[in-house]
């Protein structure tokens, strides 16, 4: 399973920003996706995760904030992470994997917000 994650950069507190990963390989099987957060020092805490039937359920501050749909292609399926209202807590490294069981970590796409 090949994960690449873009769409990061800077935002200012308050702001918004959209995150897109785009999944391929062997993925015909995997049902259900996820958005991670890391902060440095800290483990990768779930953020978002959708089901291909387009199911989403959110963690925490996610709630209200943050949208994930998934589009589904043949040889390839596309996340995105919309986010609104984004405060100096979403700064992180914001990472895609297959849910429950993560495949290999992609490199993933840094977020930082700041005024």
């Amino acid at each position: 399973v090949q994960l690449q994650a873009f769409g990061g950069g800077l935002v200012q507190p308050g702001g918004s920003l959209t995150l897109t990963c785009v999944v391929s390989g062997d993925i015909a099987e995997i049902y259900s996706w996820s958005w991670y957060r890391q902060t440095p020092g800290e483990d990768r805490e779930l953020v978002a995760r959708v089901h291909i039937s387009d199911n989403a359920v959110y963690e925490g501050t996610a709630k209200g904030r943050f949208t994930v749909t998934i589009s589904r292609g043949n040889t390839k399926n596309t996340l995105s992470l919309q986010m609104k209202s984004l405060n100096t807590a979403d700064t992180g490294i914001y990472y895609c994997n297959s849910c429950p069981i993560p495949r290999d970590w992609g490199k993933g796409t840094l977020v930082t917000v700041s005024s």
